[in-house]
């Protein structure tokens, strides 16, 4: 792990020297071309050059006087109204020290950056997503600075457990604040990994060993689902909001933080190793130009969300390098590393049920071909976004376009305004082995369900049954409506995308020439295919892995009356034609 903890340093200092020069002398910083500037943005690079500090103490960078940088970010954020970047500036004036009197970056803020940082520190507020995570950063701040004698910590991480315990069942993190709730997405793991680094800094050592068990009783089960959620070729994480780099990172860093932690049982250290590996390979042939030692995360061909700039990701790339490097010095390794074995397996991991909903994660792994699916069952954040829908995610052979909405791999029934599609949430969901050794997963939705997640009650009702057969995958849906009622149009879409010309692995999958090999066994909704939409050289069709090139529609666009005690039915298989990036 040595060379590994090398390697990350050395990256995180050319990412770092090709970026502190944005930093100006206010605090703010100025954007890639075409970009607009975060509010939250300095609280990122204080904390990136905090972790640099402290896996390497070093305190200039080239010509950089970083620890100036870094009170110039932190004054600029105490001054923002972002509570998520006054978080991360408080860990990254922590970073250089436990206490005022000991703290390099306090000594260079002026006495009002002091006192408003004082006053904001102690304002507190309360959250039911993974902006609570925020909040114990900055009482790990207030209490370890010395800006309050009493430390609400200990609180706020049990008020964050306990939420968990109420939303989930089974004891996942619900990053909804409100609506119908089950947004089980990468950002139960980012809560995690900010309260584990934001306890690594308290200046009360014995709350961490009195919070770290109840922490990772529920952090252990995210580590459990990266096993069958990684590919061969080391892609992560591939489903909700926030992916793409960040679905790589944030693994890498839960990982470690395990390691570190030794919560990983002695014979499946080696297997986290290798997986490990794999995730740091991906992450580093795909989103590092070794030209200008910079990320690229959207340039002509993917494209990332909105609020996610690639000055952000830049320094959060460093901070992660940097984080990885002081843990890898410290983990616990084994010589070798074990692969995991091939094996198909498909399983489903239940994130929530109850008599409203059940949510959860349906995985399904290929020992033949290496195809891997990540497909969710579950609620979303956002409603402009194929992130969160129903289908085999599979960047490469199943795709969907970043920061906009398509029925991708699914049925959208439209009555008048209500666009539904069979996304979010299901009842009485089964999975098991099916006929000559595939996987069934299928699940029922009792009242429709819109696209921005809504229940529409009265309309009908819905069963989905998807079929995974090596490479062959199979989905049917079948509708009954209660009442007659008219269908104003149908639509069902496919998207074909690749790789990254130049930023890729070689052996992450693409389709071949023969594509999808989509095949409508069964459409009582007569609808048809029409032309191949290009989108080659439309920008705003993009993915968060390569380039989109054509939508594939099969459509109805004349009214349809349904009527009760028959039933509609689609089925479609998909049989790609699968090939390799290299």
């Amino acid at each position: 792990m040595q060379n590994f903890a090398e390697q990350c340093i050395d990256v995180a200092r050319s990412i770092l020297s090709h970026n502190l020069s944005s930093i100006n002398d206010d605090g703010s910083l100025n954007p890639y071309p075409g970009e607009i500037s975060r509010q939250d943005e300095p609280g990122h690079v204080a904390l990136a050059i905090g972790e640099f500090y402290r896996a390497t103490g070093e305190s200039s960078l080239d010509s950089f006087d970083t620890v100036d940088l870094v009170a110039r970010t932190i004054t600029r954020q105490a001054f923002t109204e972002a509570e998520n970047g006054l978080a991360y500036a408080s860990l990254g004036l922590l970073s250089f020290g436990p206490a005022k009197d000991r703290n390099i970056v306090w000594e260079r803020l002026v006495d009002i950056t002091r006192e408003t940082l004082d006053k904001r520190l102690l304002a507190k507020g309360d959250y039911k997503n993974h902006w609570q995570a925020f909040n114990i950063a900055k009482s790990v701040a207030r209490f370890s600075m010395g800006l309050s004698k009493k430390d609400e910590t200990g609180r706020l991480i049990d008020q964050f457990l306990n939420r968990i315990s109420e939303t989930s069942s089974n004891k996942y993190f619900d990053d909804s604040a409100n609506g119908l709730g089950g947004a089980f997405d990468i950002y139960g793991v980012v809560s995690f990994i900010t309260i584990r680094q934001a306890l690594q800094l308290h200046a009360n050592v014995g709350l961490l060993d009195r919070k770290l068990p109840s922490i990772r009783t529920y952090a252990e089960k995210y580590l459990r689902l990266i096993p069958d959620m990684v590919r061969q070729d080391g892609l992560g994480w591939v489903y909700g909001r926030g992916i793409g780099v960040y679905g790589q990172m944030h693994c890498i860093s839960l990982i470690l933080q395990a390691l570190r932690d030794n919560w990983i049982p002695s014979d499946k250290i080696g297997i986290y190793q290798d997986i490990l590996r794999r995730l740091f390979m991906y992450f580093y042939s795909t989103y590092i130009d070794l030209d200008n030692g910079e990320l690229v995360v959207s340039d002509n061909e993917r494209g990332t969300t909105s609020n996610h700039t690639t000055r952000m990701i830049n320094f959060d790339a460093a901070r992660y390098l940097s984080q990885w490097s002081r843990l890898a010095r410290i983990v616990k390794t084994q010589e070798s590393t074990t692969p995991i074995p091939s094996k198909t397996l498909g399983r489903f991991a239940i994130f929530d049920k109850s008599p409203k909903k059940e949510q959860g994660l349906f995985l399904y792994k290929d020992s033949n071909s290496g195809l891997t699916y990540q497909m969710p069952l579950l609620c979303g954040t956002v409603s402009d976004s194929c992130d969160y829908l129903a289908f085999p995610h599979c960047p490469g052979i199943y795709d969907w376009p970043v920061n906009r909405y398509l029925p991708i791999m699914q049925p959208e029934l439209t009555f008048g305004k209500k666009v539904t599609i069979p996304s979010f949430y299901g009842k009485k969901i089964s999975t098991g082995l099916g006929l000559r050794k595939s996987f069934f997963f299928k699940y029922e939705q009792p009242e429709l369900i819109t696209k921005d997640q809504e229940i529409v009650n009265g309309i009908g009702y819905c069963k989905v049954n998807w079929n995974f057969s090596g490479s062959i995958v199979t989905s049917d849906f079948t509708y009954k409506v209660k009442n007659q009622v008219q269908l104003d149009s149908f639509r069902y879409c496919l998207v074909i995308a690749l790789p990254h010309s130049k930023h890729s692995v070689e052996t992450s999958f693409k389709l071949g020439s023969e594509s999808l090999r989509p095949t409508v066994t069964h459409d009582d909704f007569q609808a048809v295919w029409r032309e191949p939409f290009a989108v080659t050289q439309d920008q705003a069709y993009k993915t968060y892995y390569g380039k989109m090139h054509y939508i594939l529609i099969l459509e109805r666009t004349h009214p349809l009356v349904m009527r009760p005690g028959q039933q509609y039915r689609l089925q479609i298989s998909f049989n790609p034609d699968v090939s390799f990036a290299g």
